[in-house]
């Protein structure tokens, strides 16, 4: 054997190898990423599981305002409807997700805050409960969003660097998106008193 071809054959092994390892590192960042998703939708779904509780507890406690249950009712709606599978995570798709949770998330706050004027409310153990298991949600929920976001970071990290975007490219690894913040959050609320 000439040794040209020696040369050849051992540089073929050497890219063969490292393209494995490439993709073996890209499988495992997606997987990360799906895993993480995966929490992010448990963390939502367990919110979307105590509005009905929530509801009824206010609905059997106040005459309360029908406007304000059938918002949180009809945004709790929209939010399960949408179904966002990890292979789907486009920036487009993660912000039609987004708006559909912020929705609700709006919804709950005036439905939280209308609460607030019925004392006999405010008084049942039910209610106190269920508030505080929503505080506990949501703060999982960002906790668990910033999760995804930091294996997206890595993951898209991967994809682009040199010469992983190769691979990438050749094997369908597309770039994924992050959750960001929602354009209600981008100005400060208003307080008086």
């Amino acid at each position: 054997m000439s040794k040209s071809l020696i040369v050849v054959i051992v540089i073929a092994l050497i890219l063969g190898m490292y393209g494995c390892s490439s993709y073996n590192g890209l499988v495992q960042n997606d997987t990360n990423v799906q895993e993480k998703w995966a929490q992010v939708q448990t963390q939502y779904q367990r919110r979307s599981d105590l509005i009905p509780n929530l509801v009824r507890t206010v609905q059997g406690a106040a005459n309360f305002e029908k406007s304000t249950l059938t918002a949180v009712i009809q945004a709790r709606a929209n939010a399960t409807s949408i179904k966002l599978e990890a292979d789907q995570l486009t920036p487009e798709n993660i912000q039609k997700f987004q708006a559909a949770q912020d929705q609700l998330s709006g919804s709950l706050s005036r439905l939280l805050a209308v609460a607030e004027s019925y004392p006999q409310l405010k008084a049942t153990q039910n209610f106190s409960e269920l508030q505080a298991q929503l505080e506990g949600t949501e703060n999982r929920i960002s906790v668990a969003r910033n999760d995804f976001n930091g294996a997206v970071r890595v993951y898209n990290q991967s994809v682009r660097s040199f010469p992983n975007n190769i691979f990438a490219g050749i094997f369908g690894f597309p770039v994924k998106g992050f959750f960001e913040a929602s354009q209600a959050a981008q100005s400060a609320p208003t307080v008086q008193f």
